[in-house]
């Protein structure tokens, strides 16, 4: 594919460029809670500005259902990003394909940018309508000269201003997407071993299918979160109030059968923390949890984090590992009475001198939130579930439409 360096040095002075970014943050009461994605898409903007080019911005936001919602308006995306670039950024508020939003568009000057509202108050983006999606394609693409793919968060969805669009302009892919798939063959081509993988999360159904696929590829796989205990049930133990996933219960065993057959080490906690109920994360008060063994919880509690003993041991899997991909929090690490077991994995990275990848989505969310300087760590991924999905061997269609035709 076309990196964006080659489309600079073929000309962007004067020309619109649409950049399909992913500024797809967390709000609270309208105000941003955590800008990793911003900042991640900022190089690419500010590349494309200081060439000349006029930069037309375009996200999607939450998951409005397919008309203008205030709560999921990518206003206060606009201030944060003109704040990141030291530029005001002009938003176009109306439409994507108003009259008012290209008349936004034509005003932008050369080397300046202009952020489009939610592209998912349009349903045609989100369409699994060929022809919807491209008549709204054809309607942005009337918006820009060229295209620049650079939300990687986005690529393993078909829509219309990540699938449709690519084809109807000259595209290259920015610069984060082209990291992100550099980095992303180190997990899949000629990884260096030790390769470790850490999956935690709620729901064991979200990973099953990257567990399968790195069951092929991994020495060993430590599980944290809500989904561990799909696995515990899985091996006949008790879980007391804990969450599960019953109906995965026998994939799960496969799973567990296939990795010893294949002399894949499979790590489970041995101590988990438990409480009566699920902690406030509003309020943040004190959930006074209790410590107990990982394979007899007691029917009137639920487990919440994994343990200090299983920190201590997932922490020792870690420290010899030449390569190792994190994907989902260990415990509900937004409350710092269950923030512990994924606090004792970050650090374990850090400690070891493997490559490593955070993939995104929660995990990234708790490595800022625990406070972890994220240039510590090899890679920290823009797209949770496009990372999985690369990982699991699927063709992204965000990336199959940026291949030069």
């Amino acid at each position: 594919m076309k990196t964006i360096d080659e489309l600079i040095d073929e000309g962007v002075a004067g020309r619109r460029v649409f950049v399909r970014a992913d500024l797809n943050v967390p709000l609270e009461a309208g105000a941003i809670t955590d800008d990793g994605r911003i900042r991640a898409a900022v190089p690419t903007i500010r590349k494309l500005a200081e060439s000349g080019a006029r930069v037309v911005v375009a996200s999607h936001l939450g998951r409005p259902k397919g008309a203008p919602d205030p709560q999921f308006s990518l206003a206060p995306v606009a201030q944060r990003l003109g704040e990141l670039l030291g530029a005001d950024v002009a938003f176009a508020a109306g439409p994507a394909a108003s009259a008012g939003t290209k008349a936004t568009v034509d005003a932008t000057a050369d080397g300046r940018v202009t952020l489009l509202e939610n592209l998912r108050f349009h349903p045609a983006e989100t369409s699994k309508d060929a022809d919807e999606r491209g008549a709204f394609a054809d309607e942005l693409a009337g918006l820009a000269d060229l295209y620049v793919g650079d939300g990687f968060g986005a690529v393993h969805r078909k829509h219309a201003s990540v699938y449709d669009l690519p084809a109807r302009l000259p595209h290259a892919a920015g610069g984060l997407i082209a990291t992100e798939v550099t980095v992303l063959r180190k997990l899949t081509e000629d990884v260096k071993r030790p390769y470790a993988v850490v999956l935690g999360g709620a729901k064991v159904s979200d990973k099953l299918a990257v567990i399968e696929h790195l069951l092929e590829k991994a020495d060993r796989i430590l599980i944290g979160g809500g989904m561990v205990f799909t696995f515990l049930k899985a091996q006949g133990h008790e879980i007391g109030a804990s969450l599960v996933q019953e109906d995965q219960v026998p994939a799960v065993k496969g799973y567990l059968d296939r990795a010893e057959e294949l002399g894949v080490e499979f790590v489970l906690p041995v101590d988990v923390l438990a409480a009566a109920g699920f902690p406030d994360l509003k309020t943040k008060a004190p959930a006074a949890p209790s410590t107990v063994a990982a394979d007899a919880i007691p029917a009137d509690v639920m487990g919440l984090d994994i343990g200090p003993r299983t920190g201590e041991l997932y922490a020792a899997k870690l420290a010899d590992a030449a390569t190792v991909f994190w994907n989902g929090p260990m415990g509900v690490f937004e409350h710092p009475d269950y923030a512990e077991g994924t606090r004792a994995v970050a650090q374990g990275l850090l400690d070891g001198s493997a490559f490593t990848v955070v993939g995104g989505g929660d995990s990234a969310a708790a490595v800022r939130l625990l406070g972890f300087d994220e240039k510590a760590f090899g890679h920290i991924s823009t797209g949770g579930g496009a990372s999985l999905e690369y990982l699991e061997g699927k063709t992204l269609p965000g990336l199959a439409a940026l291949e030069d035709s």
